[in-house]
């Protein structure tokens, strides 16, 4: 078997199918995004990607890119799954990348979310062309996933019509805030709200932090936060405010407002329900950075999975050939289950981008009502913690599986993986973001079952009553058919019968979420302490929300399977699909037979069939990376582009390579 005959081109249905709803957008992105402007360049001192970066900006600035997620009335085009779309295509520089989403996604976005009609017309026009570019002010040195207890303070004056902000110490300090050190000129504060006699919680106010001239503003002190692991192209800075008086119209009073002789107002009476419907409107944030891993994680897949394709070492016994590092059984298991699972992440992805544009959109069904928010936060939470961790690791994983040659910064391994390390915490830490998920579900099962009065005992018990608590996220009807006709524990070919891996993922989901609830129940019903209560069930909480996420993820790819039109395509998504099922299985087999739903022989054979698979799927291994659509002065590795080839063949690297 020659290397050509192990790589068949990926069949045209399959691209089309991860490129989606917003293929244009993606297609534009290759276009546009390429050329010796958007080339990856390693090595940069700070300042120099710094500004490299905002020049980079600017080009955006100047295309469609930039007014994607905006309203056309003020300029923009309405289209915010395409502004998410278009941020996870940021690939040849992750900086680039973050400062895209500070500008539009979060400065922008919460003009738009949280302001009203006159700072609409005052400001996003501004902030679309870059003429005004902008912080996001939340995260405080001593409050980081904690904003409702953020401790900067606005305190409106009705002498003056003015809010005084002010940062009462350096815990309060606004921290690690992009654009902040080197080129915002405005920042979105959230502040402790205040008016004579009375607080009313966190709101945000637009806050000048320099002039024209590119100098502080009178008592706003502003430093830079220095180097970082990663992302050094991004200005990351500190912001005091040191009574800083700003007009009572700088409050984004969508939600929250202050007429001039300093009564508050509101539409939402509880400050608490409050909060969470201003925190609510920003998940696009959230959702973005889940995409902008992916998209990472796809290109250090790409790089090591075409060097893997051509890298030989050791010598294959009788040949006189070395053998090709990806023949080894191995070397499959560390990079394709991991591509399996970036396969399921994206399809997750893009779902749940969909479900943000329906609801910003008001298309489809349930777009306004409060329960479709919560879920779409509970997902986007719980979407990020599993897409930014499956970053880490593998992002690890492909710079171990390339050698020496990965940690080359020229392979651009090193980057990616300094780069999206923060994205673990970015948008909020990703162990909060999944006990969101768990309260979500726990908040689900108590409006379903009450507090299980001593009939909704009888019934937990008898095991009846949880199907309303797992809702369908995709493909329902289907979903429902191919569970229902499932088989029972069978033999080795039951494993990749597609109803029988949805109704394990489904019976663990139940059953994680029924011990919870009920080891909660048990200990509140004993008089412990709330908080001790909560505290000595995180393990089990965490447990519940991955569960959770994974049978979300698995229907996603279920759904996009069965909208491939293609054969071919679909035939090569099945074998994915089946390798992302039983790897995971195999991942958590400990659960599985301690809980008797594998027994140890259906366990051993779940890692024979994940062996299995990866060789079937060992020739496909590059053209499913190449179906991704990474341009390649996106990858800009040498080691994925010729280089390793040339070697060998003894003529050395391409120049400039």
């Amino acid at each position: 078997m020659t290397e050509a005959d192990v790589r068949p081109a990926y069949p045209p249905e399959l691209r089309t199918l991860l490129d989606g709803r917003w293929r244009r957008v993606r297609e534009l992105a290759r276009e546009h995004l390429r050329g010796e402007r958007f080339r990856p360049v390693a090595g940069l001192g700070a300042e120099e990607h710094r500004e490299r970066v905002f020049e980079q900006l600017k080009e955006i600035a100047a295309t469609d890119m930039s007014a994607y997620g905006f309203a056309t009335e003020y300029g923009g085009e309405d289209d915010v799954g395409a502004s998410v779309v278009a941020f996870e295509s940021l690939v040849c520089d992750l900086s680039l990348m973050v400062k895209v989403g500070v500008q539009w996604g979060l400065f922008g976005g919460a003009i738009q979310a949280l302001g009203t009609d006159r700072h609409h017309a005052a400001y996003l026009p501004r902030v679309i062309s870059l003429e005004l570019p902008g912080c996001f002010a939340m995260t405080e040195t001593g409050h980081g996933s904690d904003v409702q207890r953020l401790r900067t303070r606005a305190a409106y004056d009705p002498a003056t019509e003015e809010f005084v902000v002010t940062t009462p110490d350096d815990a309060a300090r606004k921290d690690y805030i992009g654009n902040a050190a080197r080129d915002g000129r405005m920042a979105v504060v959230f502040a402790q709200l205040a008016t004579p006699g009375d607080e009313h919680g966190v709101h945000a106010l637009l806050v000048p932090i320099r002039d024209a001239d590119g100098s502080p503003m009178p008592g706003v002190r502003i430093a830079d936060c220095g180097p970082k692991a990663g992302l050094n192209g991004v200005d990351n800075g500190r912001l005091w405010f040191d009574s800083v008086r700003v007009p009572r119209e700088a409050l984004l009073n969508r939600y929250g407002d202050v007429a001039p002789d300093g009564t508050y107002s509101s539409p939402i009476d509880s400050d608490n329900r409050r909060f969470f419907t201003m925190l609510g409107t920003l998940v696009r944030g959230r959702i973005s950075v889940a995409g902008g891993a992916g998209g990472a994680t796809k290109a250090a897949l790409a790089i090591a999975v075409k060097y893997a394709g051509v890298r030989r070492q050791f010598d294959r016994p009788g040949t006189g050939e070395e053998v090709v590092l990806l023949d080894y059984r191995a070397h499959q298991r560390r990079l394709l289950p991991a591509l399996a699972r970036t396969y399921a992440l994206h399809f997750a992805q893009e779902e749940l981008v969909t479900a943000l544009h329906e609801r910003h959109s008001g298309e489809g069904e349930r777009t306004r009502d409060e329960r479709g928010q919560r879920e779409l936060e509970a997902r986007a939470a719980g979407i990020k913690a599993l897409a930014t961790w499956h970053a880490t690791r593998t992002i690890q994983t492909c710079r171990e599986a390339c050698g020496g040659a990965g940690y080359l910064q020229e392979n651009r391994l090193p980057q990616l993986k300094a780069d999206t390390d923060v994205f673990t915490t970015f948008e909020g830490d990703n162990t909060v973001l999944l006990q969101l998920v768990a309260k979500g579900l726990l908040t689900d099962y108590r409006q379903e079952f009450g507090d299980l009065d001593p009939l909704g005992m009888a019934r937990f018990a008898a095991g009846q009553f949880l199907g309303a608590v797992i809702e369908r996220t995709a493909a329902r009807s289907l979903i429902e058919r191919l569970v229902s006709a499932a088989p029972g524990r069978g033999d080795t070919s039951d494993l990749y019968d597609r109803g029988w891996q949805l109704g394990l993922f489904e019976d663990r989901e139940k059953h994680v979420l029924d011990g919870l609830a009920r080891r909660l129940r048990r200990a509140g019903s004993s008089g412990a302490d709330a908080f001790e209560v909560f505290n000595e069930a995180q393990d089990h909480v965490l447990a519940a929300a991955r569960a959770h996420m994974e049978r979300v993820v698995l229907e996603a790819f279920v759904a996009a399977i069965d909208r491939c039109g293609d054969a071919e395509a679909r035939d090569l998504l099945d074998r994915v699909c089946d390798l992302f099922v039983l790897s995971a299985v195999e991942e958590d087999r400990a659960w599985f037979l301690e809980h008797e739903r594998l027994t140890a022989t259906r366990a051993k054979s779940v890692t024979q069939e994940v062996n299995r698979l990866c060789a079937r799927l060992r020739p496909h291994a590059e053209a499913l990376v190449d179906a991704f659509g990474m341009p390649d002065e996106w990858l800009a590795a040498p080691i994925a582009l010729g280089a390793e080839e040339r070697r060998r063949q003894g003529r050395g690297a391409a120049p400039g390579r």
